[in-house]
């Protein structure tokens, strides 16, 4: 069942748009692509990069150049009870990206979850068990990994994007932990990020098969993802802002 919700541009905290136009190069994610002019001269504009199990969109808000040389991809949520990174999907809405570099924020690729206030998506799915790499059956229940790898819409959208942009950085954000999560990528660029923010950098113990950001990792080795672990509860004003400024200090940063 389609939500019922607001209109797509509302939903996102954005304007209708006065200007649509085809943006060639993401004719793969999307049938029109909404344009507006930042104040910084760069673009912004939405790309439906897939459906949720209930039909509601995932969208990319992009900001920066058209055919920026680097994308950066940050997700606000991917379990639908850990809501807090959308906070800083908002600011980062509203900020220049550094110079040559698109961002890409997605809000959550699990909506049905968001929604619902549940961690899997409409299937009861952990969409973070449900990536290719070293995916295995777990049973059903909180971490529930799908009857295969990529079973679901919202997996299959999220490695579809990150094959199709490469982005050099992927930001995910989590709960509860409050740290930056020491899995592999680019260790410098992710400690300066925990640095920022003011959380620590560590390793959540245990393993996590068929992981997004792990994906990523092994999937293009020279780009890094990483997780992002923030406190329980919403984030202040200040916190997401502070984050968002780490966001992009990261996404100015060399290639890995």
């Amino acid at each position: 069942m389609r939500s019922s919700g607001p209109h797509p541009d509302e939903e996102l905290g954005l304007r209708p748009r006065e200007t649509v136009r085809a943006a060639p190069s993401l004719l793969w994610l999307a049938a029109a692509v909404f344009v507006t002019a930042a104040a910084s001269a760069s673009a912004s504009w939405i790309v439906t990069v897939g459906r949720s199990v209930r039909g509601r969109p995932i969208r990319a808000t992009v900001t920066g150049p058209a055919h920026a040389k680097r994308n950066v991809l940050v997700v606000g949520d991917v379990h639908g009870d850990e809501p807090a990174g959308i906070a800083i999907i908002r600011v980062l809405r509203r900020m220049a990206p550094p110079a040559g570099t698109a961002l890409w924020l997605v809000r959550s690729f699990n909506p049905d979850g968001l929604v619902a206030h549940t961690r899997g998506n409409a299937h009861g799915v952990d969409l973070n068990r449900n990536a290719p790499f070293a995916w295995r059956p777990l049973p059903r229940g909180l971490f529930y990994s799908g009857p295969r790898a990529l079973s679901e819409p919202e997996s299959r959208a999220a490695v579809r994007l990150i094959r199709r942009i490469r982005p050099a950085v992927t930001i995910w954000y989590h709960q509860h932990a409050a740290l930056v999560d020491d899995h592999g990528g680019n260790r410098a660029l992710e400690r300066r990020y925990a640095r920022l923010v003011g959380l620590p950098f560590r390793r959540i113990p245990g393993s996590y098969p068929g992981s997004l950001s792990v994906w990523q990792d092994h999937a293009l080795p020279r780009t890094t993802a990483f997780v992002v672990e923030l406190p329980g509860g919403s984030l202040s004003a200040r916190s997401a802002q502070r984050h968002a400024e780490a966001v992009l200090s990261v996404a100015g940063s060399g290639h890995h």
